[in-house]
């Protein structure tokens, strides 16, 4: 449990790796929610 471990979260920034326990954007931030919430409100 540590910088080596390749499952922790600490292990995936030192590796430089992507997973469930570090995902490549921690904010999805998409334009797209807008228009539904407004389309669904008529």
């Amino acid at each position: 449990m540590g910088k080596g471990d390749k499952k922790s979260r600490k292990g995936k920034i030192t590796k430089g790796t992507y997973g469930n326990r570090r995902p490549r954007k921690a904010n999805k931030s998409t334009g797209q929610s807008a228009p539904k919430e407004a389309a669904a409100s008529k």
